[in-house]
This record gives C-alpha cells, sequence and structure tokens, in this order.
C-alpha cells in the first residue's frame, strides 16, 4: 500500500477519514467474469490440459449442457478459452485454456488454495439423521 493509501486507510492527512477508493471496472469485470457460475471451475478444469466437451461436463456433472455449452461460449468470447474441431466421424469440440487464459492460473490456483484451507476450517456441519 503506497503511503497516501496507508494516510487515508488510517483516517490520516486532513483530519477526515476517507471512504474507501472507488473499485477499478476492469478488476470488477474481470470477478463477475469469473465469478459467474460454473466459469472459474471450468478455467480450473482447463488448467490440467485440453479437455472434450464431455470431459468438461464429467469434469462438473451438476452442470447443465446447457449451461456448460453457454459458459464455453462466453469464456471463448472473452478469449480466455479457444475452442477446436477435430474432424469426426464424429467431429469432436475441445476447449483450451489461451494464452490469457492461462494467465489466471496463480489467481486460480490460490483461490483453490484458500477453499481447501477455509473448508478445512469450518467443515460442514452433519444433519441429525
Amino acid at each position: 500500500m503506497s503511503s497516501s493509501s496507508a494516510e487515508r486507510a488510517a483516517g490520516e492527512g486532513n483530519g477526515a477519514r476517507q471512504g474507501p477508493e472507488p473499485v477499478c471496472p476492469r478488476f470488477h469485470a474481470a470477478v463477475e467474469l469469473i465469478g459467474r457460475r460454473w466459469a472459474g471451475v471450468i478455467l480450473f478444469s482447463l488448467l490440467s490440459g485440453p479437455l472434450y466437451f464431455r470431459e468438461l461436463g464429467a469434469a462438473v456433472p451438476e452442470m447443465s449442457d446447457r449451461l456448460l455449452s453457454q459458459r464455453l461460449r462466453e469464456l471463448e468470447a472473452e478469449g480466455l478459452v479457444q475452442r477446436c474441431v477435430h474432424d469426426g466421424p464424429p467431429a469432436r469440440v475441445s476447449y483450451a485454456l489461451t494464452d490469457a487464459g492461462r494467465d489466471l492460473e496463480p489467481a486460480i490456483a490460490e483461490l483453490h488454495d484458500w477453499a481447501q484451507r477455509w473448508e478445512a476450517a469450518n467443515p460442514p456441519s452433519e444433519s441429525p439423521a
């Protein structure tokens, strides 16, 4: 944190407490994109390498094919995922991270690690039988 940011956070400077800094619109858009339902899970699954549509569906069995297809189109349109059609019969489609998608690997890996720590610290409560 810069000294001016630190001063604002501590309420120093002109003596008046400043409010939070406005959220960067690009950061907000990135969080919204990755935070869409199942988008982060799709990106995480593709970190291991290209996967066929069915393999992605198997990695996230709770997701419908329709929603998987929609999220993949959105991630492709944003330049994070690349679609590759393989000649058939039958023709098959695989998906892989682009360089921009691969750039998210450290953030996704850290979020995964945090989720493991959070789950260990907050085990699900057992419901009475």
